[in-house]
């Protein structure tokens, strides 16, 4: 999966910030993730981005997957946040497919002013269906995230 960009949201003079710390990330099948249909980035392995907001009502991190045409689908790229939220907020805990419209991943319900980094882990499952080059090669499958911080 591979990051990309960043949106400033505000609301009455309230700023919310967002900075992309890991701009992409590879996930590599082992036999074993094979054996489970699923291989994963998890903790320091997923994407990291940093948030911080002056709104007295806090914020939330969405993140979606646009892509025209994503390589890999939807329905297999699964997204949660280990990150726990911060006072009043709530976090995306289990896994979720991901959508082409914002998901909400991590909120707080106060200001933030130091930067708080959120970790997004990541799965892709139903490996089987992602066809793979035979012999030494290897084939590549992208999707792009977008993150947007939004002001509450």
């Amino acid at each position: 999966a591979r990051v990309c960009g960043w949106t400033l949201g505000t609301t009455a003079g309230a700023n919310a910030m967002i900075q992309i710390l890991d701009p992409s990330v590879t996930l590599t099948p082992t036999s074993t993730d094979y054996n489970n249909g699923f291989v994963e980035a998890t903790g320091p392995e997923g994407l990291d981005v940093r948030v911080m907001t002056n709104s007295t009502t806090g914020m939330v991190l969405k993140v979606k997957c646009t892509d025209a045409s994503p390589q890999i689908a939807l329905g297999d790229l699964l997204v949660k946040t280990p990150t726990a939220p911060g006072t009043g907020g709530s976090s995306q805990a289990g896994y979720t497919a991901i959508t082409a419209l914002d998901q909400n991943l991590w909120s707080t319900g106060t200001s933030q002013h130091g930067w708080q980094i959120v970790t997004t882990d990541l799965r892709i499952q139903n490996l089987i269906n992602y066809d793979d080059a035979i012999g030494a090669g290897t084939t590549n499958y992208t999707n792009i995230l977008t993150y947007t911080v939004v002001a509450q």
